[in-house]
């Protein structure tokens, strides 16, 4: 016999936020959106209740503000979320702010009883209620009086069967020690920060009761269409069977479009791999790529690119990728917008490959991506690009990254910013100086539980694409100045 009480999920309408939850907001909880002013509270909150309020479930917002609803809800309709049609038939506006000003908060609690007995809502919001807890600080005994009226609100919220918020403006250092934080059966904390000329949301989950919610800070925006949360890429552990279906992909082979370089990462790109591509400017990354796509579409699998270092007008100026963009066989991400998360990007990215139902993705280039990312991500920048990596690469994705890579003389690097552990497989561009003429070499570093050619070989950039050519001969490898081949 199974006693379980079944709670019902909720779905808040704000895209991504739900994943944050576990899958939705728990009926008849209840919860708080604190965190800094402008952090998007109210939008937050409007958003919610415009999305779940209809006829049959109605929703009561008490502003405990002074500003009248009226002004607040000038700036809200410019939202899409918002729906005229829905004020005082589903939605309804109460304001309190005349009740509070003699700080009896049983007064404030009977109007709320009153208006609630009368409305009979499934949804009850009160902003800010950071007003409630100011005034009680200005009373004698105020904040028993507050600690009590938070319980009496709590058990006339039971009885009333409402999932209720409650939105305030709080400090760490508050949240600590007041009785809101205690009683709350979800808490989500928004913070808005400046960092260098980069303005930074972001929004956490601290609490919610009887469900998994995704740890950490995830990014949101507040755009056009309102608030957008990114949730942080989390990497899942994987059970025994998801392990040898992972191998099971990984021995089929992903041609890369260039024969000869198949052949030297012995026999294709394992499927599902991440292919790193480095390399100084002009030695044919890019080029690398748009085969990459190319045979990709060709083998009936279609592809996603985002570049970082390029123009979308720029980037389809290669007659092959523009070609393959207008038949509708590769989709292009748009990286041009300012302070880029890499959750964001991810989210994009994912959105794409769906719609797309693509098979393979390019990086272009690893370097323009960290300096499009608003300086608070580009400082964990390894730690979210493996996290990145590692979601693309379990959903069976093959990953193409490029990345700028200075041609010294004097070492031998494979990749800049020690991001090799990201690629399961490393493939190396270089020039040499031969009879006072650059010419172009490719190798393959590394392709991880897979045996690969070692031979370091020619290879020319043509109308065709890229050719590979014969091996190096008598190749003297790096010196203390230009590398060098006998002929």
């Amino acid at each position: 016999m199974n006693n379980k009480v079944s709670i019902r999920r909720l779905k808040t309408g704000v895209p991504g936020l739900d994943d944050l939850m576990g899958g939705g907001l728990p009926e008849f909880s209840f919860n708080l959106i604190a965190g800094t002013p402008g952090s998007g509270k109210t939008t937050l909150a409007h958003q919610i209740m415009f999305s779940i309020a209809d006829s049959e479930h109605r929703a009561l917002f008490f502003t405990v503000l002074g500003e009248p609803a009226l002004k607040m809800l000038r700036y809200q309709q410019q939202f899409p979320f918002f729906n005229m049609e829905k004020l005082n038939n589903s939605i309804k506006f109460v304001n309190l702010s005349a009740d509070l000003l003699e700080g009896d908060f049983e007064r404030v609690l009977a109007r709320i009883d009153e208006e609630v007995e009368n409305f009979s809502p499934s949804f009850v919001f009160v902003d800010s209620f950071r007003s409630v807890v100011q005034s009680a600080s200005h009373m004698e005994k105020g904040m028993f009086e507050l600690q009590k009226f938070v319980q009496h609100l709590g058990m006339h919220m039971t009885n009333w069967q409402a999932t209720t918020f409650l939105i305030g403006e709080y400090i760490v250092p508050e949240s600590e020690s007041s009785p809101v934080f205690t009683v709350a059966d979800g808490i989500f904390w928004l913070t808005q920060n400046l960092h260098r000329n980069s303005m930074v949301r972001k929004m956490q989950v601290v609490k919610m009761r009887g469900q998994a919610q995704a740890p950490g800070l995830h990014t949101f925006r507040i755009c056009d269409s309102g608030i957008l949360v990114y949730p942080r890429a989390i990497i899942k552990q994987t059970s025994e069977i998801d392990s040898k279906i992972e191998e099971s992909i990984k021995e089929q082979r992903v041609s890369v479009g260039i024969s000869k370089l198949d052949d030297m990462l012995g026999g294709g790109l394992p499927a599902g791999y991440s292919l790193l591509v480095v390399g100084p400017s002009g030695c044919g990354k890019t080029i690398l790529a748009t085969e990459f796509l190319a045979e990709g579409v060709r083998r009936g699998e279609p592809g996603v690119i985002a570049a970082f270092e390029k123009s979308p007008s720029q980037l389809l100026g290669n007659k092959k990728l523009y070609s393959l963009f207008t038949e509708g066989h590769v989709g292009v991400i748009n990286t041009r917008a300012l302070d880029l998360s890499i959750d964001e990007t991810l989210h994009d990215m994912i959105d794409m490959i769906n719609k797309m139902k693509a098979k393979r993705v390019v990086i272009d280039s690893l370097s323009g991506f960290e300096l499009a990312l608003a300086p608070e991500f580009s400082e964990d920048f390894r730690g979210s690009l493996y996290r990145m990596v590692a979601e693309l690469t379990s959903m069976g994705i093959s990953i193409l990254m490029t990345s700028e890579l200075e041609d010294r003389y004097t070492d031998l690097r494979f990749s800049p910013f020690g991001s090799a552990f990201l690629a399961d497989a490393i493939v190396v561009q270089r020039y040499v100086e031969i009879k006072s003429q650059l010419k172009r070499i490719i190798s393959v570093v590394k392709v991880r539980g897979s045996n690969h050619s070692k031979d370091i070989r020619f290879f020319e950039i043509t109308d065709d694409g890229i050719i590979v050519g014969e091996t190096l001969p008598n190749y003297t490898g790096i010196t203390t100045g230009n590398p060098t081949v006998n002929l």
